[in-house]
């Protein structure tokens, strides 16, 4: 039993956008295409060269292939299909965003969840206006598919500043978790700092730094008390890696000790926040050369209560279930592979 947290799947032309389109976005579609944003660098990776569909339009567009390539061939329990929208974040007008997202969210309620019952969607939602993006959630919250909230780490400002608080709030009154997943490369220039060091040169560069960008907002959602604020409320981390995860949790927990008095609506250790409120997909896999070393890292961060398992279906760098460390207990593989998620998704 798998399942999987982080599908992309997506349309097989952009022209299919276009009748879930509100006015006057849907005129504008129709007249100028989608709004992009682009950052003058070249995502090389792309796609898995089999993942294109034989009947043409892009990888992760045609449901049937997915589920041969993906969902039979591994014995999926489900697969959360996380989309393909990931520059909404970075656009600069709110009301286009909010609309691309509605188009976004209708088009998965309508072309991908009646296709397989181990289809499971995410409410996609831009956070440049959290007001909007709660009117979204209460939207479409009932759904018995949609199971997360998901927005990317593309912004300007941390994730745990109040400003969002209007997303956490309708979030946690459905039950429903946030996920972040990592932004695009070519959105860059719209984040605060793409990396800690500036903007990147190249993809490549980016991509090493991301789970930069995923540290500065767990720190900010940790220290500014948002698990405090909004207790039943829960994140998972997409994309962002995870082996970083036990230096940080050392570095709060240290650093707190001698600087509460700056976080004082802090009740606990930052580290069990996080195993309490936090989990972190297995994808990108780190690649170590010992095992040893991988299992080392595992038993630091907990991970087979932290962990869930993800593809990132149908990207260059995807991972098969069978990356998991060969000498793995098998609970802990059961408990990645599905149980986690199954908990954290409350899917039976």
């Amino acid at each position: 039993m798998i399942i999987d947290c982080d599908v992309h799947h997506a349309r097989r032309s952009p022209e299919e956008l276009v009748k879930y389109l509100d006015e006057p976005w849907k005129s504008e579609f129709m007249k100028y295409g989608e709004r992009k944003v682009e950052s003058g660098t070249i995502n090389e990776g792309g796609f898995r060269w089999d993942s294109y569909p034989p009947s043409g339009g892009l990888p992760g567009s045609d449901p049937a292939l997915m589920k041969e390539q993906l969902l039979d061939k591994y014995n999926y329990t489900y697969a959360i299909l996380t989309g393909s929208g990931y520059h909404v974040n970075a656009i600069p007008d709110p009301d286009y965003a909010h609309a691309l997202c509605k188009a976004y969210n209708d088009h998965l309620i309508e072309e991908w969840l009646p296709k397989d019952k181990r289809f499971k969607g995410v409410i996609l939602v831009a956070h440049q206006d959290p007001h909007l993006a709660a009117r979204e959630i209460e939207r479409l919250a009932g759904h018995p598919d949609l199971v997360m909230v998901t927005f990317t780490s593309t912004a300007r400002i941390p994730f745990g500043n109040r400003f969002y608080y209007p997303i956490y709030e309708a979030a946690e009154r459905h039950g429903l978790p946030i996920g972040i997943h990592t932004g695009q490369s070519n959105a860059m220039f719209m984040q605060a700092s793409p990396t800690p060091a500036g903007v990147a040169r190249s993809y490549l560069e980016w991509h090493c730094c991301v789970p930069q960008i995923y540290m500065a907002h767990l720190v900010s959602i940790i220290l500014e008390g948002v698990f405090e604020r909004f207790p039943r409320l829960k994140f998972v981390l997409i994309e962002g890696g995870f082996d970083w995860l036990p230096h940080l949790m050392w570095r709060m927990d240290g650093r707190y000790k001698g600087l509460r008095q700056q976080a004082p609506w802090l009740k606990r250790l930052p580290s069990e926040y996080i195993r309490d409120h936090v989990r972190l997909t297995t994808q990108p896999w780190p690649d170590p050369d010992k095992e040893e070393d991988m299992l080392k890292v595992f038993e630091l961060m907990d991970a087979e209560n932290i962990l869930m398992f993800a593809s990132d279906y149908p990207h260059w760098d995807f991972d098969e279930p069978s990356v998991l460390p060969k000498k793995l207990s098998e609970t802990a593989r059961r408990k990645i592979l599905h149980d986690n998620a199954a908990q954290f998704f409350n899917l039976t």
